[in-house]
């Protein structure tokens, strides 16, 4: 009898204790929209349905990014096999250009008080001007393009789909409450867990079947990016690609400036494939690129001419407009440009490298040699024994074999300037001094 009343008591409980143990993901991306935050978010919903998690929420903070990058996001978010929720946190953050399109692609669309969403216009490689140029032929298809595709994420999960149009054509932003009002959005919450409470018996539509969300009180575990997309990440910086950039010109020039060194060219070689692979992500204008080589290749020839500064200030100028132009960002994008303070901080310190460190360096290694029998050359002695033509002096207190570079006499006491060398043997000529 006992038994039976316990094994009741399981089974009236069993759907809360069920209920308790759902666990859901959470993921962070704080920063612009790129293929190693592509890859963040498809193996964090790959290792989640695999982990047998309930769902993810993705808390999202974005200017935008690439969007092939964004195109690969709302892939795995459509194709998923568990629910996604989009959470635009915290207070201040923003959900602008490919942040808009990733959050309408959300199973449940959630923002934090105080934030945005829009501007949802097209990020292509060499865009750099403005989205209502209907003349640029590739840019009103990049336009045209981005619009289908937001119309297509807008009503796959019901949203407003002439809003999401707008906001790729007209760049528009909205705020949470407009969000909500205009349904671009499900919820506003002041936190996950007022996120998962809200969320909590939704029915979501998936690519098979609904589900309906158990939320309510669900474990949330964090997952972060490895350690290799952190630096995928890192990469996809513009100013980390300018600087490794310049560091491999650096490196390069210094191995063939002197052979057999091997550091700086293994640096250097390093430093410009990392360079390469952040500007395959990067909209990179390669007139700014010319430049900058232009630049040290004028820097280069001020070491070994010279031009009085003249090849020195046109390094300068070429290296600093070549640093501007080097990434064409399109207008209002300024995630994708290099820092000002960056560009100028780069510039001065290579001017003042190759002008001063290593025309320094040079100088020196022109200098009249001090040391050995060429640093003789020029020094005057006195005549121990006459030269007739040949005899003995003595320099700087030391004993030498002398012979007339006239081949006249030279008497002894008298001073001497030594003109050449040849086998330890001073030829020299009276000076005028006594």
């Amino acid at each position: 009898m006992a038994s039976r009343f316990v094994l009741f008591l399981l089974i009236g409980f069993l759907p809360v204790l069920s209920q308790a143990q759902e666990r859901v993901m959470r993921i962070t991306v704080d920063g612009s929209i790129n293929p190693a935050s592509a890859k963040y978010i498809h193996d964090a919903l790959a290792e989640a349905s695999s982990d047998g998690a309930h769902a993810v929420i993705l808390v999202l903070d974005t200017p935008g990014g690439l969007l092939q990058s964004t195109r690969d996001i709302v892939s795995d978010f459509l194709e998923s096999p568990i629910p996604v929720i989009v959470y635009v946190a915290p207070g201040g953050a923003q959900a602008a250009s490919a942040g808009a399109f990733i959050t309408m692609a959300g199973h449940v669309a959630a923002m934090a008080p105080g934030t945005n969403i829009g501007a949802a216009h097209p990020v292509t490689l060499g865009e750099g001007q403005n989205i209502a140029d209907s003349t640029n032929v590739p840019l009103t298809k990049a336009t045209n393009d981005a619009a289908a595709f937001a119309r297509t994420i807008a009503e796959a999960r019901g949203r407003n789909i002439r809003w999401a149009e707008a906001a790729v054509r007209g760049s528009v932003s909205i705020t949470e409450k407009e969000a909500l009002r205009d349904t671009v959005i499900d919820i506003i919450a002041r936190s996950s867990d007022d996120l998962l409470e809200q969320a909590h018996g939704m029915r979501i539509a998936m690519a098979e079947d609904t589900v309906t969300l158990r939320t309510s009180g669900a474990e949330v575990y964090d997952r972060e990016m490895t350690f290799q997309q952190k630096i995928l990440d890192i990469l996809s910086d513009p100013n980390i690609a300018y600087i490794l950039l310049m560091l491999g010109m650096y490196g390069i020039f210094f191995e063939l400036y002197n052979p057999g060194a091997i550091f700086p060219g293994v640096v250097g070689g390093i430093c410009l494939i990392l360079a390469f692979y952040s500007m395959n992500t990067l909209p990179v204008n390669y007139a700014g690129l010319a430049l900058i080589l232009f630049a040290i290749i004028l820097f280069i020839l001020e070491i070994k001419i010279v031009s009085h500064g003249i090849l020195s200030i046109g390094g300068v100028i070429s290296l600093f407009l070549g640093s501007l132009m080097l990434i064409e960002a399109p207008p209002g994008v300024e995630f994708m440009e290099i820092s000002l303070s960056v560009i100028i901080t780069v510039t001065a310190c290579t001017t003042a490298f190759f002008l001063f460190v290593v025309g320094k360096g040079i100088a020196i290694m022109k200098r009249k040699p001090t040391t050995g029998t060429e640093g003789l050359i020029g020094e005057r002695g006195l005549v121990r024994d006459s030269l007739s033509p040949e005899g003995v002096i003595t320099v700087h207190g030391e004993i030498w074999k002398a012979r007339s570079a006239t081949g006249a006499d030279i008497a002894e006491g008298l001073r001497v300037r030594v003109v050449q060398i040849e086998n330890l043997l001073l030829i020299v000529e009276e000076a005028n001094d006594r």
